[in-house]
């Protein structure tokens, strides 16, 4: 699940997202029990919770498979405790990767993560080494079968930065405050489907590289990041068209 939600990095994912659908429902499953976990189970009185069935609902994950993450979290059978761990690092031609995990051992994920990124002649880096390179912003993305001047003016009335036709969506971007206003002023306004909804990172610079072997490298590292059982969001600052 790529945290960099550029919408060429969904087009270029998607024939890869629908064959590895199964796996993406695991975490997203994963990450649903966690945020019950830490609060309560109704998405309602549970901000992370909320969020996290947004996103899964996003990645049109079925309501029963939601459901039964809240009610296996919720239960006492369930005693797996999952530690969020970010590891940062850069891949070919310096590109830079955040990669956010959920892991109930470290001495396993690292090794794995740090793998990934040698076999792509990148390196691991230090906490904080490229996390300032990113913001943490809203990404809402929504299908243009919505009136468009009714869509956006909704948006920027609940506080969206930005608001851009892209092919046949709407993209709308906030900041991490006015992310869940946006969202519920669109709900309001009648959006039932969200193709995306979520908290990401936005890098603030952008790596640009024009030769294909050294590109297909980098989408390499991502893929094999991605693959990893552990390994959440992948967050990169490869420019894209």
């Amino acid at each position: 699940m790529s945290g960099h939600s550029k919408w060429a990095t969904i087009h270029r994912k998607k024939g890869l997202i629908d064959a590895q659908r199964g796996k993406i429902f695991q975490k997203l499953a994963k990450e649903i029990m966690v945020a019950t976990k830490g609060g309560s189970p109704d998405p309602n009185e549970n901000a992370s919770l909320r969020l996290a069935v947004d996103k899964a609902k996003a990645a049109n994950m079925p309501k029963e498979n939601i459901e039964n993450a809240i009610k296996k979290a919720s239960g006492s059978a369930d005693d797996t405790n999952y530690e969020q761990v970010r590891y940062e690092g850069y891949g070919p031609n310096g590109v830079a990767f955040m990669v956010d995990c959920l892991t109930d051992n470290r001495n396993r994920t690292a090794p794995m993560v740090r793998n990934c990124f040698t076999k792509s002649g990148g390196n691991l880096g230090t906490d904080g080494s490229v996390s300032y390179m990113f913001n943490r912003k809203g990404s809402i993305i929504i299908q243009d079968a919505y009136e468009e001047d009714k869509m956006l003016e909704v948006s920027l009335d609940a506080g969206a930065e930005d608001f851009e036709h892209v092919e046949d969506t709407f993209v709308i971007s906030t900041d991490q405050e006015s992310f869940t206003k946006v969202r519920d002023a669109l709900e309001n306004a009648g959006v039932k489907e969200f193709l995306e909804c979520s908290l990401t990172y936005v890098p603030t610079m952008e790596v640009e590289i024009t030769d294909e072997e050294t590109k297909e490298r980098v989408y390499k590292l991502i893929e094999n990041l991605e693959d990893l059982d552990d390994v959440q969001d992948v967050y990169y600052n490869l420019k894209e068209e």
